[in-house]
């Protein structure tokens, strides 16, 4: 059984470890597809932003449906989709001139496909589990897989594109191929009701839902966000630093990308195998996590050295780390099986309107200044902190979880 249980795991780690490479791997890549495409930066940067703004619209949707039908049915079309989508995008890319507006098609497509991949992991998780020592420790597994995309992506990508180009386009088709694979034949996912609820009986139990437990889950569902807000924002920010004013280009690049990344990882494993059940000790890791962050980014406004700012910022990362496993586990652990999905899926399209926030935004206030751009940062961290320490209370997720 523990066996088997170890392969379930497997095939779905491998869902969100594809779904961040199939777009972090573009993130060094976007200045060679200008030039070949030519294009414009803010041409280039759609390539990302339209696979995250369709997710975020769709997530919900996705996440309703995969309550309703099952997680495993929802799952597997998705990733599918992601397949093709990203066959569309390299393909054109590699047949055609002006491929432009098709890859943007693919990965419009792409975006559709990671609504109901990613999202559906997490309550996936807290259907297979009983006890919520495995469950965290479970997410905690799942978070580090998702980090490890982020680590590995601008190394892989900036490998695949020495070859030429187009091929990270390509081989997003093919990691989503060996995902689908593990999920069809090694995933033993839950059954689901058989009888599931209406669509407006659904929404009216959402609201009650929400009105009986928005205090904290508004509380994780902004903390998730800024912390996504904060990560892609500065890794945005790194990269761009040190290509204009360190001429660090290429796989370099990447691996010091990885450093904060892999603390990130580190960080989030270690916290999912120790977290066990108590939820005291989630809510403090949490408000510690964000007060770490805070610390960390305040730091970085006094100076713009390059080691200054690597070291910060693996102390952000252990600090985001520490906080997302606490995070997951809190969602699943404190929503009923019927409405998880629901609940984790806000939760997801929370965290891509960080993704899809922080690097615009970074851009836009680095041009007033260092200083400010990282103090306003250091501000929006504090109130994750505030909000970890005021509205994370474990008696109400106790009490939520006997009720069941």
């Amino acid at each position: 059984m523990e066996e088997k249980k170890k392969l379930d795991l497997l095939s779905i780690a491998s869902v969100p470890l594809v779904m961040t490479l199939g777009n972090s791997m573009l993130i060094p890549v976007l200045p060679m597809m200008e030039k070949e495409l030519k294009i414009t930066s803010f041409e280039s940067s759609l390539i990302i932003t339209v696979y995250s703004i369709i997710a975020i619209i769709l997530i919900p949707v996705t996440g309703y449906l995969s309550d309703r039908f099952g997680r495993k049915k929802v799952m597997i079309p998705s990733l599918i989709i992601t397949a093709i989508g990203g066959l569309i995008s390299g393909l054109t890319a590699m047949l055609l001139e002006n491929s432009y507006y098709w890859i943007l098609i693919g990965r419009f497509i792409q975006g559709i496909g990671a609504s109901g991949a990613f999202p559906v992991v997490l309550p996936l998780i807290g259907d297979m589990f009983k006890d919520d020592r495995k469950v965290s420790s479970s997410l905690g597994l799942v978070e580090t897989s998702n980090t490890a995309g982020k680590v590995l992506s601008p190394v892989i990508g900036a490998i695949l594109a020495m070859i030429v180009w187009y091929v990270p386009l390509l081989a997003i088709p093919v990691f989503s191929f060996i995902s689908l694979i593990l999920v069809f034949f090694l995933l033993k996912a839950p059954k689901q009701q058989e009888n599931p609820v209406a669509f407006r009986e659904f929404l009216n139990t959402t609201k009650k839902l929400l009105a009986e437990k928005g205090r904290w889950l508004y509380a994780i569902f902004v903390i998730g966000g800024i912390l996504m807000y904060v990560l892609f924002g500065v890794l945005f920010y790194l990269s761009t630093l040190l290509e204009d004013t360190y001429n660090i280009t290429g796989v370099m690049k990447g691996l010091i990308l990885a450093v904060p990344l892999l603390a990130l990882s580190s960080a989030s494993f270690l916290t999912g195998k120790k977290i066990g059940k108590n939820k005291q000790v989630m809510k403090w890791l949490s408000f510690s996590g964000c007060l770490l962050l805070s610390c960390s980014v305040f730091v970085i406004s006094f100076s713009e050295h390059i080691d200054l700012l690597i070291g910060s910022l693996i102390f952000s990362g252990i600090g985001i780390g520490i906080t997302l496993p606490c995070l997951d586990t809190f969602i699943t652990g404190g929503i009923e099986k019927e409405q998880r999905g629901t609940i984790s899926s806000i939760y997801s399209s929370m965290r891509f309107i960080g993704v899809a926030l922080g690097p615009p935004l970074f851009a836009v206030i680095i041009k007033t200044s260092h200083q400010i751009l990282f103090l306003s940062t250091a501000g929006v961290c504090v109130v994750a902190s505030v909000l970890a320490l005021l509205s994370i209370r474990p008696a109400n997720l106790q009490k939520a979880k006997s009720s069941k």
